[in-house]
């Protein structure tokens, strides 16, 4: 019963007429609170009725509320009597009565149930439109919400909770997807540097206006390998095409391949190579834009030429060349699809690839770069023509990979023996001791993967003493007086180690030096130097087994690693090379190319008018730098023919000698001085 009510009952009803609103509303509060929610468009209506009529006559209304107020008291104690009276009626009625209201007030409770569900939707969307004047059902709303809250943190917590435990589904097929890939998996996000520099400058940085201009785009095909520039012109078919050989143990075998028109495009690039003359070279690129081995030597002249931007502008340009010729089949990332370096069309896509590589790592995109160099290593994993084992641990280094690095090393290590080469020796235990910085691993983990890098790194120092010194060199450190008078580490290790084994040293050194540069690395080299000495002194017996490893091992060098160092282009590991290398001309587009090469196509014989000419113009021609005899005089003789051409050429050959030496005896002399010169002119200067 409200308050107004039983002032009424209790003759209280002199009020003045201002304070007629606020009991007003106070009573619609109570009521509104007693009686189950109404449609909003019912309290509006009366909402708006109590306004008229406050509006029009406040007298009158006075006198309605009073009447109202009486009818809602009289009505109000109606309803409690006549609930007594039911509650009278139900106790002394029968079980089947109290059934059949029992239902009925079920049926009824459903009904409200539902109205309020749909009622409560109408609050809340008119809620949000129009302020709250009751303060009372403002503390609802947020009793509603807070609890709504409530359950929302609840069920995040109870997803968390499910995620983390050991049994969750997402945990195991997450942790089984990264275990069953492969070693050389290439993720195709990777591929792209522009990935990794995001990751270290911020997306607005590296992209700068780029993302305004890529609405006027030209169109070119979206590829993986590189990203076209709206400079480089729109491609067209280039005669280059892809073609599954066969499917063997479980690898797919693909081979490039040169339709007609290439081929003559590939014969007259070889006669602009024997001018050289560069500027044939881009003439011919101008006419043929997508000559991939054009695209080759004229970045190699642009590197010379310290231009780097269009050196690697070209490399680029090549990759996209070759991408648009894929087989739909062939694919990058699942390390089954394999090229034969031996054909000589594959060989162009592998010397484009590294390349693209070292750029990318000159960029300072060591993590891309190491992408690209699982790919080489996965095209053709049995020869592996390019040598990438020499360079994919410098890599992993350069981009802070150390978990795939000792992984590689594990898995490869029984079939391939990666701890008989110079850089994973060192390169394996360098990753072991950066692991062993890291924050958030237990004193026990840390302390193993401490000890497993000291172990590998002595052993390494005593497998390969002649590393030590060269490397101290480069990084511009003294070594101690104890390592510098003991003969293990001294002048003699270096000059009795083999060729073979001096290269690849030589190699490691001039590529990894800068890794071993940094204070704490070189303070714990230091201290496990020490620890080999002591072992040396105590004659381990590891140190008489390295030595007779070093004297048997490391005979005969593999001609893809001579490859390899001559597209490093490490000065002190060029200067290794034996004459036979060296002797022999290197071309950037297929350097050192494999002796049991597969040939396709054949270039024709050049027809060369001067060689049929006589002595006196073979003489001639003799004087230019590039003269070559046997090229001039290249035919195909059989049978008894062939012994006359070899005497006449070597005769041709003296007579070209003796004739060059006759030139380079003649001396002329001065005239001589006349007598009645003037005495001054053989003075001395004053």
């Amino acid at each position: 019963m409200s308050s107004r009510s039983l002032r009424k009952l209790r003759g209280e009803r002199k009020q003045e007429p201002l304070n007629h609103f606020a009991d007003q509303e106070e009573e619609e509060a109570e009521e509104e609170e007693e009686r189950p929610l109404e449609p909003a468009t019912s309290r509006k209506r009366r909402r708006n009725r109590g306004n008229k009529a406050a509006a029009g006559n406040l007298p009158q209304l006075i006198s309605e509320v009073d009447d109202e107020s009486d009818a809602t008291s009289d009505k109000h104690l109606t309803e409690v009597s006549d609930d007594i009276n039911l509650r009278l009626d139900s106790s002394s009625g029968g079980n089947d009565q109290i059934e059949t209201m029992q239902n009925t007030e079920n049926e009824e409770r459903e009904k409200e149930n539902d109205e309020l569900v749909n009622e409560s939707d109408v609050l809340q969307t008119s809620s949000q439109n129009k302020p709250k004047r009751k303060k009372k059902k403002k503390k609802n709303r947020n009793s509603t919400t807070d609890d709504a809250k409530e359950v929302v943190t609840d069920d995040i917590d109870s997803i968390l909770q499910a995620i983390e435990t050991p049994n969750g589904f997402h945990h195991q097929t997450h942790t089984v997807s990264v275990e069953s890939r492969p070693l050389l998996y290439v993720e195709h996000r990777n591929l792209n540097p522009e990935t990794e520099l995001k990751r270290y400058f911020g997306a607005r940085a590296v992209l700068g206006d780029q993302r305004s201009k890529q609405r006027h785009r030209s169109l070119h095909r979206s590829t993986w390998l590189t990203t076209p520039k709206d400079t480089w012109p729109r491609y067209t078919k280039t005669g280059i095409s892809m073609q599954l050989l066969e499917t063997k143990g479980g690898a797919q075998y693909f081979t490039f391949e040169h339709n007609r028109d290439y081929q003559q495009v590939q014969f007259k690039f070889l006669d602009a190579v024997d001018s050289l003359d560069p500027n044939n070279i881009l003439t011919l690129l101008r006419v043929n834009p997508h000559h991939i081995d054009s695209l080759l030597q004229l970045s190699d002249i642009c590197r010379m030429q310290e231009d780097q931007e269009m050196a690697r502008d070209l490399i680029e340009k090549a990759l996209y060349c070759f991408e648009s010729a894929f087989h739909p089949v062939f694919s990058l990332t699942n390390g089954n699809s394999r090229l034969d370096y031996r054909r000589a069309e594959n060989r162009s896509f592998f010397l484009a690839l590294y390349k693209h590589m070292i750029f990318l790592e000159k960029r300072g995109c060591p993590r891309t770069a190491l992408e690209f160099c699982k790919l080489i290593r996965s095209l053709d994993p049995e020869r592996d023509p390019l040598c990438a084992l020499l360079i994919i641990d410098f890599l992993a280094l350069r981009a802070r990979e150390y978990a795939f690095l000792i992984r590689l090393y594990e898995e490869w290590e029984f079939h391939l023996n990666l701890s008989q080469l110079p850089n994973f020796a060192f390169s394996v235990p360098l990753a072991y001791y950066h692991l062993s910085q890291r924050e958030g691993l237990s004193d026990t983990e840390r302390c193993k993967k401490q000890e497993r890098a000291k172990r590998l790194l002595q052993n390494a120092l005593i497998v390969f003493p002649s590393v030590l010194m060269p490397l101290l060199d480069l990084c511009s450190v003294q070594a101690d007086q104890a390592v510098l008078s003991h003969k293990y580490f001294g002048f003699d290790v270096q000059i009795r180690q083999p060729n073979a084994l001096k290269q690849l040293v030589t190699l490691f050194i001039g590529r990894n030096w800068m890794l071993w540069k940094e204070p704490r690395v070189m303070s714990w080299l230091e201290e496990n130097v020490k620890e080999v000495l002591i072992r040396v002194d105590a004659n381990d017996p590891l140190v008489q087994e390295s030595e007779n490893k070093r004297r048997i091992r490391y005979q005969n060098v593999p001609r893809n690693i001579y490859r390899h160092i001559v597209l490093s282009e490490i000065k002190e590991a060029v200067a290794t090379l034996p004459p036979e290398v060296t002797a022999q001309p290197v071309m950037g587009f297929d350097p050192l190319p494999p002796l049991d090469g597969i040939v396709t196509y054949t270039r024709p014989e050049r027809i060369n008018h001067a060689a049929d000419g006589s002595t006196l113009s073979l003489f001639f021609r003799s004087l230019l730098p590039n003269f070559n005899l046997q090229e001039d005089r290249r035919q195909n003789v059989e049978g008894d023919g062939a012994e006359d051409q070899h005497e006449l050429n070597q005769g041709v050959n003296r007579l070209m000698a003796a004739m060059r030496d006759m030139l380079a005896n003649i001396h002329f002399h001065e005239p001589p001085q006349e007598e009645d010169q003037d005495d001054d002119g053989d003075g001395e200067w004053d």
